[in-house]
């Protein structure tokens, strides 16, 4: 491993996480807004734990009562009186449901001169969730979704319509009171109403859409569920103000100013990247190759969220196969590292947040008998990673805004 890439790759992730945490872009939103009646918080997602604190420090006892529902291990103390739940993601479970009904029960029977503060940012799919199907059959039918490849996009427009809170319809139970939303935006482009499935926002996606999501795919679906996709969702809605802050381009923006501290030429490729997670890494070793020998410091930057289609049976993440995959391409050159994080803190099912990979990776690896085709076949990218010391382990962030991959030349 080059040990001076491998640090100022951590130091580049650690900065760029420090810049997008969102206790400064909550306290933005809430600055100069004036509540008139009661205050009821709702935060889910894996940074709402985050959020519901710095409204807190904002509001105070304005605030009358709170639910928070984020991911497993991302409570990171008691806020006020405020409920805290920790729930399942990417598959939502039992917390992730009764989470919801507290969230429910909150808000229900509210008058007009009330406002729902709702707090949301990415994970909020899974842990903001009541389903009008068995949990075990919403399990199923995610699971299928994701084994399959398909995008968040797509996942999210058949869940809103399994759900009672996805796709304007917490709004709706809000009514009459008013619902003042902040949304830390995990997908790119910035969609309001696929962000956490949006439960306050208008859904621009259709039956049609969603039907034709399950054929491509060939979803197994109950005839109750089959019902439900057929139901049209809220396309209007009068008592909601939504503000976005934080995305995936402020995420690159970060890692640019970092890159150029250390003397490197940043070069934002995309902020909207799309892809095969194998292909990703691919095509970052492919310019690693052309511009090895430019005498330069380079640094060329990709922002988004990659998928992985599982072929095996190991463990890994998107950005962790990613980041091996482009060990490859890398080997042998000189000073060229690949490394790849998802903001959140966390990669797939793992407790790492992606991996980092150099000209030695590949090498490495082969000398311990590990041919790193046969580990991406079997989507194992944590194992080998971890042999090489590849794994990058920042522990929950509270922030979520996409994922960031960066090669690094020279």
């Amino acid at each position: 491993m080059n040990s001076e890439l491998r640090r100022i790759s951590d130091n580049i992730v650690d900065a760029a996480i420090k810049a997008v945490l969102p206790d400064e872009a909550v306290k933005r939103a809430l600055n100069g807004i004036e509540f008139t009646g009661r205050v009821f918080l709702v935060a889910a997602g894996k940074a709402a734990w985050q959020m519901a604190n710095a409204a807190e420090k904002c509001l105070g006892d304005r605030i009358q009562k709170g639910v928070v529902i984020t991911k497993y291990n991302h409570v990171k103390g008691p806020i006020s009186d405020f409920t805290l739940v920790e729930a399942g993601h990417p598959i939502p479970d039992e917390n992730s449901f009764s989470g919801t009904q507290a969230a429910i029960d909150l808000v229900a029977g509210l008058k007009s001169d009330d406002t729902v503060l709702f707090l949301l940012s990415g994970g909020g799919s899974a842990l903001f969730e009541k389903p009008q199907i068995s949990g075990e059959e919403l399990s199923d039918i995610t699971g299928q979704l994701l084994a399959c490849g398909a995008d968040i996009v797509e996942i999210n427009t058949v869940r809103k319509r399994l759900s009672l809170v996805k796709g304007g319809k917490f709004a709706k139970i809000c009514e009459p009171a008013k619902v003042f939303s902040i949304v830390l935006s995990d997908i790119l482009g910035d969609p309001l109403d696929m962000i956490a499935s949006g439960p306050a926002c208008p859904d621009s996606s259709t039956c049609n859409d969603a039907v034709r999501i399950i054929k491509k795919y060939n979803i197994k679906l109950s005839q109750k569920a089959r019902e439900l996709i057929e139901v049209e969702t809220p396309k209007e809605l009068s008592n909601v103000t939504t503000q976005i802050t934080g995305s995936v381009r402020e995420l690159c923006r970060a890692v640019e100013n970092e890159c150029i501290k250390y003397g490197y030429e940043p070069v934002v490729l995309t902020d909207q990247l799309c892809c095969q997670a194998k292909e990703a890494g691919s095509f970052l070793s492919s310019i690693a190759k052309t511009h090895a020998n430019s005498g330069k410091k380079l640094a060329y930057i990709a922002g988004g969220e990659t998928i992985v289609n599982i072929t095996g049976h190991g463990k890994g993440g998107r950005n962790q196969e990613l980041a091996l995959s482009a060990s490859v391409g890398i080997s042998g050159l000189d000073n060229a590292a690949v490394f790849s994080f998802g903001s959140d803190g966390t990669d797939g099912p793992t407790d790492a947040a992606g991996g980092y990979v150099d000209s030695y990776t590949y090498e490495e690896l082969k000398n311990m008998g590990i041919e790193v085709f046969d580990v991406l076949k079997d989507n194992d990218s944590y194992n080998a990673l971890k042999k090489t010391e590849g794994l990058i382990i920042t522990g929950p962030t509270g922030t979520n805004v996409n994922d960031v991959s960066v090669l690094l030349i020279g």
